[in-house]
């Protein structure tokens, strides 16, 4: 499993991502060409080799002609979702930037949809967050760990005047994260950079058992007594079991007295708000009233968002949170090529036994539809065609003749925000 671990060395801002990205490996003309399906024509990318401290590392910057001033949250879920960009990176770049505006809104008072953003609603925050997240993927990153983050002191001018860092809302936004103070009074981490790796993150600490493949130092701009970069390390992991533990936050309350069509509401809203599992159970209640239970698995990083959901959208007066530790077999998406269409499936290691192959339900669901065939029959062919086109050990005893013509001897294709008002 291709794992990243982002040493902090300096902080992180949403450049310092991008350069570190670049200087691991990632070719500087496949993060121009995702960030083109953006579609947006007032930026430019410069990158260059430069020395902190006498450490080489590479410094992206990201150069703008945009004349917008200010974005709301629905300006820029538009610029991402008119993209072509992956939908991975579709849906973590909603997540940062709905979190942003969150964090914003609670510290002016005022509401998600309502807050403009300043300097992080900039087209170049904006490259900094999708180019950061495209970058991962086109690494192949699959298990991102992060080290502490360190936050300077003092103060920094923005569009509010002056304000005492750490900023207040990478600080928000680092709930449930790591942090250390730092002596450096200098902004360190900044909201972007904190909202993106706070995001992706699988877990924190130091660094985890891996071989190690490559290395990148991303450049801030500013010039410490030490060198101003984030280090990168890519390195292929699995512990000692196989397995990859983490570190995650459990979210439940007990409902009696709520309808169902609120609880279905209520748990769709959670998935889209970065839960990674949700789970409606049901439960006998005090006073023998039938109920359920809410069960919410989320990382520590977005737990906070996802208990005020189930506090404002429920009749529950309490939540219980308790820290819990998933082990979860190593894992991959690759995309299979079908007679019935392309179809995403998960390829997860099981140490001493074969491969698991787990077909995406949707590509199978609209395969299904497209076809005309059961989706049970989807599944089968799809689990085989993977297991074929991937040399993956499969069950060579299942029948494939479902009355239909089924070419196996086809082709077989599978692929696998930086506050900019003050530069770090």
């Amino acid at each position: 499993m291709t794992t990243a671990y982002f040493d902090l060395v300096s902080g992180a801002s949403g450049d310092m991502i991008l350069g570190a990205l670049v200087d691991a490996g990632l070719p500087i003309a496949t993060l121009e060409a995702e960030l083109n399906k953006l579609h947006l024509d007032d930026f430019h990318l410069h990158s260059k080799k430069v020395l902190k401290n006498c450490f080489s590392a590479t410094k992206v910057d990201v150069h703008v002609h945009d004349h917008a001033p200010e974005r709301h949250l629905a300006d820029l879920q538009k610029v991402v979702n008119d993209s072509d960009l992956s939908d991975w990176v579709k849906e973590r770049a909603n997540r940062i930037f709905y979190r942003i505006c969150e964090a914003e809104a609670a510290i002016h008072n005022s509401q998600v949809d309502k807050v403009h953003l300043h300097e992080v609603g900039g087209v170049d925050a904006i490259v900094d967050v999708c180019g950061a997240l495209a970058g991962m993927e086109a690494l192949g990153i699959e298990r991102i760990i992060v080290s502490p983050f360190p936050l300077g002191r003092g103060f920094v001018f923005g569009a509010h005047g002056e304000i005492p860092l750490p900023a207040p809302a990478a600080l928000s936004l680092l709930k449930g994260c790591p942090i250390v103070g730092s002596p450096i009074e200098k902004e360190l981490v900044t909201p972007t950079g904190a909202a993106i790796l706070s995001e992706v993150a699988d877990g924190y600490g130091p660094i985890p058992p891996l071989t190690l493949n490559a290395i990148g130092y991303g450049a801030g701009t500013a010039d410490f007594k030490y060198p101003n970069v984030l280090r990168l390390i890519l390195g292929d992991s699995a512990g000692e079991s196989g397995l990859i533990s983490e570190t995650l936050v459990q979210l439940e309350s007990n409902l009696d007295d709520e309808s169902p069509e609120v609880v279905g509401h209520v748990a769709r809203k959670l998935m889209a708000q970065g839960a990674l599992d949700v789970a409606v159970l049901p439960a006998q209640m005090k006073k023998d009233r039938p109920g359920v239970q809410l069960q919410v698995l989320a990382k520590p990083a977005h737990a906070d968002s996802l208990q005020n959901i189930l506090l404002a959208e429920t009749s529950t007066l309490g939540v219980r949170r308790s820290e819990v530790r998933r082990d979860s077999l190593p894992r991959r998406s690759e995309t299979i090529t079908t007679p019935h269409g392309d179809i995403r499936v998960k390829i997860a290691e099981v140490p001493g036994h074969a491969a698991k192959v787990i077909p995406e339900y949707e590509d199978c669901r609209t395969a299904a539809e497209k076809s005309g065939l059961p989706l049970r029959e989807i599944y089968a062919i799809a689990k085989h065609d993977a297991a074929h086109a991937l040399h993956l050990p499969h069950d060579h005893g299942h029948s494939h003749d479902h009355g239909h013509s089924h070419d196996h001897g086809h082709d077989h294709g599978h692929s696998h925000p930086h506050d900019h008002d003050h530069h770090h």
